[in-house]
C-alpha cells in the first residue's frame, strides 16, 4: 500500500493529567516554573499568590496557554482562614478531591544576625516558611486519597545553616525537612507521599535581592557543575516527585544544588 495513506499516531502521555494541584507562591521564580511544569504535564492548577496581582495574572495566562484549567487565589498562607479559603476555592473549581500540594511560599525576609533579630522577626520567618507548610498540609491532605502527593520546598540552608544573617531562614527550612519526614510517616498509611526539595543557589530574584554578585560567582565556581541552577531544573524534579514515577519515594529531602553539598 502506498505509504502516503499511512498515518502515524503519536500519543503523548502526561504524567499529571487531570490531577488537581494546589501550589502556593506559584507565580514567580521557582514557583512560576513549577506551575508551568505542572501545567505541561496536564495538572489542573490552583495557584496561590500573596500580593502581586499583575504578576499573578501574567503567570495564569502562560499556564492557560498550555491548555489546562487553572485559577488564581490570593491569600496569606500564614493565616488559617486564607488557607481554608484556598482549599474551598480549589474544591469549588475542581471538585472535592485534591491530588497534589506543592508548598513553595516562603522567604528569607532580611539578613539579620542574632544580635539584630527581634523575637517578632524570628517568629515572622518561622511562620512564613514553616507554619505555612504545616497549615497547608493540615487543611489539604484530608481531601487527598491514596496516590496523593505533597512536595515541600526546603533549602540547602536547612542542611548547612545558610549564609551570613540567614539563621532564622535556615532554621525554618531545617524544620520543614523534619516535618516532611514526620508527615511521610503519618500520612504514608493513607497512601499519601510527602517529599521535599533542598535547592542550592538557583538563579532567581531571591538571590538578586539577598546575595551579592561576588558571593554568587564564588559559589558557582565552587560548584562541581560550575554554575547556578535554573528554576526549571527545580520544576522538573517537583514534577517527578509528584508523579507516579516516584510512587515508592516518601520522606525524601532531595538536594538540587549541582553537587555543591552532598548529603
Amino acid at each position: 500500500m502506498d505509504s502516503r495513506f499511512f498515518e502515524l499516531e503519536v500519543v503523548f502521555s502526561m504524567k499529571l493529567e487531570n490531577r488537581v494541584c494546589i501550589i502556593t507562591g506559584g507565580v514567580r521564580d521557582i514557583g512560576k516554573s513549577i506551575s508551568l511544569k505542572l501545567a505541561q504535564e496536564g495538572a489542573k492548577l490552583v495557584i496561590n499568590y500573596f500580593s502581586n496581582a499583575e504578576q499573578a495574572q501574567s503567570t495564569l495566562q502562560e499556564v492557560k496557554a498550555l491548555g489546562v484549567d487553572a485559577i488564581l487565589v490570593q491569600g496569606d498562607m500564614t493565616d488559617a482562614q486564607d488557607v481554608q479559603n484556598l482549599v474551598a476555592k480549589a474544591q469549588e473549581a475542581f471538585g472535592q478531591k485534591i491530588d497534589l500540594l506543592v508548598n513553595v511560599a516562603g522567604g528569607l525576609v532580611q539578613r539579620k544576625t542574632i544580635d539584630e533579630m527581634t523575637p517578632e522577626f524570628f517568629d515572622l520567618v518561622m511562620r512564613l516558611n514553616l507554619t505555612s507548610t504545616f497549615m497547608l498540609t493540615k487543611y489539604v491532605t484530608p481531601h487527598m486519597s491514596k496516590g496523593g502527593s505533597v512536595v515541600n520546598i526546603a533549602s540547602q540552608a536547612g542542611r548547612d545553616g545558610g549564609g551570613p544573617g540567614a539563621s532564622a531562614y535556615a532554621t525554618a527550612k531545617g524544620a520543614v525537612m523534619t516535618f516532611t519526614r514526620a508527615m511521610a510517616k503519618e500520612l504514608g498509611p493513607k497512601g499519601i507521599r510527602v517529599n521535599a526539595l533542598c535547592p542550592g543557589v538557583i538563579s532567581t530574584t531571591f538571590h538578586d535581592t539577598f546575595t551579592k554578585d561576588e558571593v554568587r560567582q564564588n559559589i558557582a565556581a565552587a560548584t562541581p557543575l560550575r554554575r547556578e541552577g535554573a528554576p526549571d531544573e527545580v520544576g522538573d524534579v517537583v514534577v517527578y516527585l509528584a508523579s507516579d514515577e516516584a510512587s515508592f519515594l516518601t520522606g525524601l529531602n532531595l538536594d538540587v544544588n549541582g553537587g555543591l553539598l552532598f548529603s
